[in-house]
């Protein structure tokens, strides 16, 4: 998850969210934050695509399709991981979304890109529950988005291809409504470092985290909200972030890393996702 980027997919905005009649019918009903404005939310992620370009990665758009609507634009979690066997799709727990897996296999096809498998319902696994701690150990959170039975259908993938599968429980924190994945409270920018929001860092992971030898840049309480710990590592320690979150930045330059930013207050805050959320690898060297 932290090896230098090379192709990556993302969904522009006047793709996900159409127009701004669409918008209207839909921002409330995705329990976004704000109304996005589609001007505004095109400059930020053309600024974001641009950043990431510049780090040598090859950029895929998805295209519009009205199997999707405007949450398409975070198209990390209809895939539940990219493994060298294959893409294994995901089932998302967000009822509004439960197309989106199905319309990036079709980009899948035609990039020629093999789907491994697939999440079946009553299973739910959405991408921004899954980390990989290194080649062969995966965390994969429980929560309101990814379920029991979804975690034993990944694990009943990977684990013959010899991979280890760590369950980790997340808390109930502002219920259904909300997004809180694994990823919201973890991010790896290298080998051995991870941006960690503690307070929603379940005793045990932490502790794992640790024994895998991570060190922490600690997101603070103010910068939480703000998406401080959805950090998308372009290559070891080279992070991207969403402006506005200084105390973060610092920490990891003071760990080493290079850190860019990017305005995302329409493309990130407004629908609770970060740049991690907005993109899905699917090669890293």
């Amino acid at each position: 998850m932290v090896a230098p980027l090379r192709r990556v997919i993302v969904k522009r905005p006047e793709e996900a969210f159409i127009d701004e009649t669409q918008i209207d019918g839909q921002w409330q009903a995705l329990d976004y934050l704000g109304r996005p404005d589609l001007t505004t939310a095109i400059d930020e992620h053309r600024r974001f695509v641009t950043l990431i370009k510049a780090a040598g990665a090859e950029v895929v758009f998805l295209p519009a399709d009205t199997r999707t609507g405007m949450d398409s634009l975070y198209v990390h979690d209809p895939v539940a991981s990219v493994t060298d066997q294959g893409v294994l799709l995901g089932y998302m727990g967000k009822t509004a979304r439960t197309a989106e897996a199905e319309a990036m296999e079709d980009v899948f096809d035609r990039l020629d890109i093999p789907v491994w498998g697939r999440i079946q319902p009553p299973g739910q696994v959405e991408g921004g529950d899954v980390v990989w701690l290194d080649a062969s150990t995966v965390a994969v959170g429980l929560t309101y988005r990814t379920n029991a039975e979804g975690i034993r259908q990944f694990r009943a993938f990977v684990e013959p291809a010899g991979v280890s599968v760590v369950e980790v429980p997340i808390v109930h924190w502002d219920g259904p409504g909300a997004v809180l994945h694994l990823m919201s409270v973890v991010s790896l920018v290298d080998d051995d470092l991870a941006v960690v929001y503690e307070r929603l860092l379940p005793i045990p992971f932490r502790a794992l985290l640790q024994d895998f030898g991570f060190r922490f840049v600690r997101v603070p309480d103010e910068e939480y909200d703000s998406l401080g710990c959805n950090v998308l590592a372009l290559g070891p320690r080279h992070a991207l972030i969403r402006s506005g979150n200084s105390a973060t930045v610092r920490g990891l330059r003071d760990a080493g890393c290079r850190v860019d930013e990017f305005d995302g207050d329409h493309i990130c805050y407004r629908g609770s996702g970060g740049p991690t959320c907005l993109t899905r690898p699917v090669w890293r060297e």
